[in-house]
């Protein structure tokens, strides 16, 4: 379909004709030659001298093409332009982070892989997520580690390839041996003040308790409810372990239930699988749908008809005072 971007400008086709009938004609003057015998000339030839100007007379083509020329330019200035069918482009509608505790106690070898070995828990919650993430296509994904203190391995992106790789890298103890929950949930916060969506979900994955954040874990969650952000705690192995490596059940559940989320414990493999699927069917997908119809500008059309009709015009008046110039030259 063809659209004009500046229709109005249609409005200025008939300038020529009142310019025409407005503006006086032009008129050059020209130097004379000043001769004795002027009246012996005059009554040879039987003319009359009489003041006046001699009007230049074009030919029927010129005032055919000055015409059709105009009218091209004018479309040119309103700028014809062709519009394409829609195109709707599906945005992430919502930001997912994952917060993963890389403390001592993951290493832990108490979770059955698919085959039915035993791998530590680091290396389950790595396979759990991978699948997790192959439902979540549409959503842009954060990853934060944490230990003795968070720390962001990934911003939100779209490339969910890169955010598994980022993943696959993380190593127990690499952020440190303890566990700074609360901090982790403080720095979710800081990346989720960038964020445009209002759509905004915090995964905790820990098998400990705090252990010397600077922000105590539930004043960590009454923020996060303000900035409406939506928080699953996930706590995996043995909730009857005691001192360090003891699960604080309670504040774990406690942040769900301030953030309008929801606690689960996943003591093998096969809970944690549960866990993603309950999580899955929580958070829907959701889209931002973008719609757009490609405009691509043809005003640069009527412009190379003008051009290349003036030039052949050119050439043509050119070629024939050439051959006039010639014949004269012969005779």
């Amino acid at each position: 379909m063809i659209e004009f971007a500046y229709p109005w400008l249609f409005l200025i086709t008939p300038l020529p004709i009142v310019v025409y009938f407005i503006l006086p004609a032009y008129k050059e003057q020209k130097s004379s030659i000043k001769v004795p015998f002027f009246k012996r000339l005059v009554d040879l030839t039987g003319e009359k001298p009489s003041k006046g100007a001699v009007v230049l007379e074009r030919m029927h083509f010129q005032r055919i093409w000055l015409l059709i020329s105009w009218g091209l330019i004018v479309v040119a200035l309103a700028k014809p332009q062709h519009v394409g069918e829609p195109i709707v482009v599906e945005k992430s509608g919502r930001d997912l982070m994952v917060a993963v505790d890389l403390s001592g106690s993951m290493e832990a070898s108490d979770f059955a892989d698919s085959s039915g070995e035993y791998v530590d828990r680091l290396v389950a919650v790595k396979s759990v997520l991978g699948e997790f993430v192959e439902q979540r296509e549409h959503d842009r994904l954060g990853l934060i580690v944490f230990g003795d203190a968070p720390f962001l391995q990934a911003p939100f992106t779209e490339d969910h390839k890169t955010w598994l790789t980022l993943l696959q890298e993380t190593k127990i103890g690499m952020a440190g041996m303890s566990t700074a929950l609360g901090d982790a949930i403080g720095l979710s916060l800081k990346s989720f003040s960038n964020s445009d969506t209002a759509n905004r979900v915090l995964i905790v994955l820990t098998d400990g308790n705090d252990t010397g954040s600077k922000v105590p874990p539930i004043d960590a969650a009454k923020v996060a409810k303000q900035f409406n952000v939506t928080v699953y705690t996930i706590a995996i192995g043995d909730p009857s372990t005691v001192g360090e490596e003891a699960l604080d059940v309670e504040t774990l559940a406690r942040i769900a239930e301030i953030t309008r989320g929801e606690y689960y414990q996943a003591l093998d493999r096969a809970q944690l699988e549960t866990v993603y699927q309950r999580i899955n069917s929580l958070e829907v997908t959701l889209f931002d749908s973008l719609s757009y119809r490609p405009k691509k500008s043809l005003h640069y059309y009527p412009l190379a008809v003008v051009t290349v009709g003036y030039l052949l015009f050119f050439l043509v008046m050119t070629a024939m005072s050439y051959r006039l110039r010639r014949e004269a030259a012969d005779v």
